[in-house]
């Protein structure tokens, strides 16, 4: 089994999803492209796309599917993309990952693997609480976190449930010590 490159990363937050990604963009030389950053780029770099997105984000509003699925396809068609990245918020629902789909097949690449991290609950929770204590962030107490851990279960359940009807689905246990979790990912993609 050749590993793995062309990879969704879905886990709840918390489960270590940027720590472990960050590993992988170094590992595997790739990168790991999450949705903001596919936003703020376009927005910046002043393409069509962009400028559409601009305009929204300015006027308070969430960037239609549309539009993300548009900056997605510009960005897995840059250089740095061609021999695979790690997807990471994107997609979110079922209909944008069946947008995903069509455009790699526009691009004439594949999805190699769902790569879902999985972490109990207390354990999400107590991370969460222990990062807003270090960074100061107000806003993630234990209600606001049950609350995001809950609207992650509900998009993602059913994207979960796409790719592993696709046979794509790896998961893996994201707890414990980094280096294990991250050994354990590296088994997942194939090496």
């Amino acid at each position: 089994m050749s590993v793995a490159t062309h990879i969704v990363l879905l886990g709840a937050p918390g489960a270590g999803k940027g720590t472990q990604a960050a590993r992988l963009v170094e590992r595997l030389g790739i990168p790991q492209i999450s949705t903001g950053d596919m936003l703020r780029a376009a927005v910046a770099a002043g393409t069509e796309v962009g400028q559409r997105a601009k305009a929204v984000m300015d006027a308070g509003q969430l960037v239609s599917d549309e539009i993300v699925v548009a900056i997605a396809e510009e960005r897995l068609a840059q250089d740095d993309a061609r021999k695979g990245f790690i997807l990471d918020g994107f997609p979110r629902t079922t209909g944008q990952a069946e947008a995903l789909d069509g455009m790699l097949e526009r691009l004439g690449k594949s999805l190699d693997c769902c790569l879902a991290i999985t972490v109990v609950d207390e354990e999400v929770i107590a991370r969460l609480l222990k990062r807003a204590e270090i960074e100061g962030r107000a806003d993630d107490n234990e209600e606001t976190i049950r609350e995001r851990m809950k609207v992650y279960r509900e998009q993602t359940a059913p994207l979960l449930d796409y790719y592993r009807a696709k046979g794509l689905v790896r998961e893996v246990d994201g707890m414990g010590e980094l280096d294990a979790v991250a050994e354990r990912i590296r088994e997942a993609l194939g090496g």
